[in-house]
């Protein structure tokens, strides 16, 4: 991932792997933006939601589906991958694919799970829970150290503010700075609102341009997007996804804002 004084960094996908045409149209459309714009591009989908609202919902193709795809992305695009684990065995399967392990918020405080990502010595990206205090993650980060594995990336995705809501607190971004690791920002999963909708989650994508000018003008070194073609049909988490012909003209906003307060 670059330094903090060059372009930030672009972490995107669908969220859920819902089929292997729309993986690889989604990734092969990013993959043009980003090398048009100067933008280092990790693509992510998950192969399994295992923390769907309803037992009913969508939840991916599964573990060895999903790393078939996923290495196809790889090896036609070139792109390095990000995928998320809910199960300490996972992380060693899912490894010999991608180069960031991603911890889920609400797993972000299991010992056993974020051992077994650091040791498999990937980048672990922690997405901070909804929960948390931005300075506890101090504890997640010594977890992950004391496992022998120093590459860290710390995700902010809202905070809970009352039932079915979430905030972004922009200084919980400057607070986990401080920790000296990489900071993303998840602009798509802090639009959520969390069962919102009952039996599955809501959201308000409207907001994510504004949260993602926000982040990037308070310093965050990566963007976490969640994208589609046709968001009010996906599988998941349709409610708070970008319309993927949205992202370009996204990412140049943010690429001035980005050189104006760099």
């Amino acid at each position: 991932m670059r330094n903090n004084n060059e372009m930030f960094f672009l972490i995107a996908g669908p969220c859920v792997i819902e089929s292997e045409s729309v993986v690889m149209e989604i990734a092969e459309t990013i993959k043009k933006i980003t090398d048009e714009l100067g933008i280092e591009y990790y693509f992510k989908a998950s192969f399994d939601k295992a923390n769907r609202t309803s037992i009913e919902s969508f939840r991916g193709l599964g573990l060895e589906r999903g790393l078939e795809i996923l290495k196809k992305v790889k090896d036609t695009y070139d792109l390095k991958i990000v995928t998320d684990i809910h199960e300490p065995y996972q992380a060693e399967i899912v490894s010999k694919v991608v180069d960031i392990i991603q911890i889920p918020a609400f797993l972000c405080r299991q010992t056993d799970l974020l051992i077994a990502a650091a040791k498999t010595n990937k980048i672990v990206n922690v997405k901070k829970a909804q929960f948390l205090a931005p300075w506890d993650m101090k504890n997640v980060i010594k977890k992950i150290e004391d496992s022998g594995n120093n590459k860290i990336m710390l995700c902010e995705r809202g905070t809970s503010f009352g039932y079915n809501t979430l905030v972004v607190d922009m200084t919980g971004i400057v607070e986990m700075k401080k920790f000296n690791y990489p900071v993303v920002f998840d602009a798509t999963h802090s639009v959520q609102k969390p069962g919102g909708l009952g039996n599955s989650t809501g959201g308000n994508r409207e907001y994510i341009e504004y949260l993602s000018k926000a982040a990037i003008a308070v310093g965050v070194n990566g963007i976490f997007l969640e994208i589609h073609p046709d968001p009010d049909n996906a599988k998941s988490d349709g409610a708070n996804m970008l319309k993927l012909d949205n992202l370009k003209d996204l990412l140049y906003k943010l690429i001035k804002i980005y050189k104006s307060v760099n």
